[in-house]
Parts: C-alpha cells; structure tokens; sequence
C-alpha cells in the first residue's frame, strides 16, 4: 500500500516542477534577476569601478602598453583629484574632435557604455589656480614657482617650453613618457588651450604609481 501512493506522489511531484519551469512566473523571477544583475554591475560601474586597458607608450614606463588598470570612481563623483593622480578622461571636445558629451554620452561613460576610442590616461599635473611653466634651468618643470620633482619622467621634463595659468574647475595632464606623449602640450593654441574639465574624469588610476596607492 505505501509504494502504491508513494510512486504517484513523485510523479505529481516532477509534474509540478516541470509545469513551473515552462510557466509565466518562472520566466519573470528569472527576468527580475537579470534585471537586478544589470542594475547592479551598472551601479559598481558607475559609482565604484571601472576596468580599463592601456592603449599606448604615452605613461611608460608607469604604464605599459597591454597593462589592465582599475578606476576609483568616487574621488571623480566627489571632484576629489589631486596633482599626481593618473587618471581617465573622457577626450570628447579636448582630445577627441566631436562634440562635448550630452548628458546621456556622460551617463553611459560612467557605467561604461560607449565608445571606448574617446578615453585617454595622463598624469594630472596642475590644477585649477596653478601656474605651471617649463622649465628652470635642470629641466624640471615649476609647479606654482616651485620646482616639481618627477622620478617617473624624463630630463627635461618636457622639450617644448610653455606657461600657463590653469582655470578653475579644469586640469593639465601630462603623460610620463613625455617625448611619446599626446597631452595638455598638444592642445596649446586650440580651443580650450590644453585644460581639461574635472567633470570629464572617470576616475583616477588605483595604484600604479597613482597618489591614491
């Protein structure tokens, strides 16, 4: 008697299980966790992390080509960038000639959607209220009148001599690989003069020879 009702109840039992695999509801549950998934890598992307991948010689030899890096994205969202910190910026209306990113284009960059080609990693070198020249008579550059002392760069610090006042709110960067580099010096002249704004940072570089080692 008892295997008699034993075997239906397993066959009632696997009925159910297969009615509940094939139903509405068990697509939904598995559609709210996709959702929830993306939602929060997006929300880590955003607002914690970004992985990136360096793309050129520019910060050798901090940074060499093929290296894998890894942003902090709340010193950016709170405007928190020091002078030394290798960051990453959206190039978009500096370095990249198309247009200021739309508030949507920003968006998808903090979560990292979007081209990839507009992102570029420098050093910051100056920030907004600084005068910056190159360079005093052993080739180092003069960070408000004083000299800057940059292991991680060559001597001079820089072949083509300049001197600027950076606005507020904006950033000179700089790459360590100086006589290899595309920076701020690039766009001496040009529309923006080389100032990169602060909003345009993802975030800068953890570790690597970055302030926030």
């Amino acid at each position: 008697m008892g295997n008699d009702h034993a075997v239906p109840q397993n066959h009632e039992n696997a009925t159910f299980g297969s009615r509940f695999l094939y139903s509405s509801r068990f697509w939904k549950i598995v559609a709210v966790i996709a959702i929830l998934i993306i939602v929060i890598g997006g929300s880590v992307r955003g607002f914690v992390i970004q992985r990136f991948t360096i793309p050129s010689a520019s910060m050798e030899p901090t940074l060499d080509v093929g290296d894998d890096i890894t942003v902090w994205r709340p010193d950016a969202l709170s405007s928190d960038i020091q002078r030394g910190d290798i960051v990453v910026f959206d190039g978009r209306g500096s370095f990249v000639d198309d247009a200021l990113p739309t508030p949507l284009q920003k968006a998808g960059s903090w979560i990292g959607l979007g081209s990839r080609d507009v992102y570029y990693v420098k050093r910051v070198i100056a920030l907004g209220g600084d005068t910056l020249q190159c360079c005093d008579e052993q080739g180092r550059l003069l960070l408000n009148d004083e000299p800057l002392e940059e292991d991680y760069a060559p001597h001079p610090a820089s072949r083509s001599e300049f001197s600027i006042e950076v606005p507020a709110d904006t950033m000179w960067v700089m790459g360590d690989n100086r006589n290899n580099s595309a920076d701020s010096r690039a766009l001496l002249g040009k529309p923006g003069g080389g100032f990169i704004p602060l909003d345009r940072v993802i975030g800068p570089v953890i570790g690597h020879g970055s302030s926030v080692d």
